[in-house]
């Protein structure tokens, strides 16, 4: 009898910058899974939102999801995970790996391959189109966007609709100038097509076919960056009772040096609320009344002077 792990599984990962839709644009896959087994594998499940509709039950560190998806952490040990997953019965016929923001996914890309029976297909890489020119120039973190843009066998411009035509074409000739080799799409809510995402890999156009083309390119040299806990702070934060949420958000967008928050609380209402902060961007969403069981809490990661930071996530 064959063994499972000796199948070959593809894989994509995601990249991309906190905030820059990630996680958005992999709950629009599981929801468009149409029957497809999909195991998503994320840093830590703890700072990733999956939609509470999609959640059908645990396993352990696994997370059961709708459509025999499946969705694990795998913190240091990637490629233990990878082989854990990958000798699941069922087997995946897909796996997706959601990097950390503030991750290099083409270094995530080349320990994935180290796993048996696991093809990386390529890595995606995703930008708000809002803001990712000015985080590329940011004397901080610039040099971990850009090499995040210069990982990616493809792009996607997310939150394209925060931006008006000319700011569009700004940001996709800027881009092209930069990273001339590297195919693009404009997405919205991170609704990017499944049969993209996960079909052949063509290395040639097609003729009336309107979808950019892409190949996963050779393994790149990856740059010298220095280590995000040098650049980064991560606490959780902790809700025991229900919170004033008007002043929570409040407090949460006059915080110095916040670049990412993520969780849930429930409010003075009674209901919970799925919490972010993007840069400035704050945002409290309702999440269904059986949505994420267990304590409140919120995952904060803020940028700090180099040489001053602790622990990130």
């Amino acid at each position: 009898m064959t063994s499972t792990i000796e199948a070959t599984v593809p894989a994509i990962v995601v990249g991309g910058y906190l905030g820059a839709g990630k996680t958005t644009l992999v709950n629009h896959l599981l929801r468009h899974a149409d029957g497809q087994r999909i195991a998503v594998l994320v840093n830590d499940f703890g700072e990733v939102s999956i939609d509470a509709a999609l959640i059908e039950g645990a396993d352990g560190d696994v997370l059961a999801l709708a459509g025999g998806c499946i969705c694990c952490s795998f913190g240091a040990d990637l490629v233990g995970t990878l082989q854990r997953v990958l000798g699941r019965e069922p087997p995946p016929q897909q796996l997706v790996i959601e990097c950390s923001g503030v991750g290099l996914p083409a270094a995530v890309a080349r320990s994935a391959r180290l796993a048996v029976g696991l093809r990386v297909d390529g890595v995606v890489t995703v930008l708000d189109a809002e803001t990712m020119q000015t985080l590329a120039a940011d004397r901080y973190v610039g040099d971990i966007v850009r090499q995040q843009i210069a990982d990616a066998d493809w792009l996607v411009l997310n939150k394209s609709d925060l931006c008006d035509a000319a700011a569009l074409a700004a940001r996709r000739a800027w881009l092209a100038a930069h990273w001339p080799a590297t195919p693009v799409v404009d997405a919205s809510r991170g609704a990017v097509s499944p049969a993209l995402m996960f079909g052949p890999r063509r290395v040639a156009p097609t003729d009336g076919d309107d979808e950019p083309d892409w190949a996963p390119r050779p393994l790149r040299t990856m740059a010298a960056l220095p280590r995000a806990d040098e650049r980064f702070t991560h606490e959780q934060r902790r809700f025991e009772a229900p919170v004033d949420l008007a002043a929570l958000l409040q407090a949460l967008q006059a915080e110095p040096d916040l670049m990412r928050v993520k969780g849930w609380v429930r409010a003075l209402d009674g209901r919970r609320y799925l919490v972010q902060v993007v840069g400035r961007r704050v945002s409290a969403v309702p999440l269904p009344a059986a949505a994420l069981p267990g304590t409140d809490r919120l995952s904060v990661i803020r940028r700090v002077e180099p040489g001053v930071g602790e622990a990130c996530a």
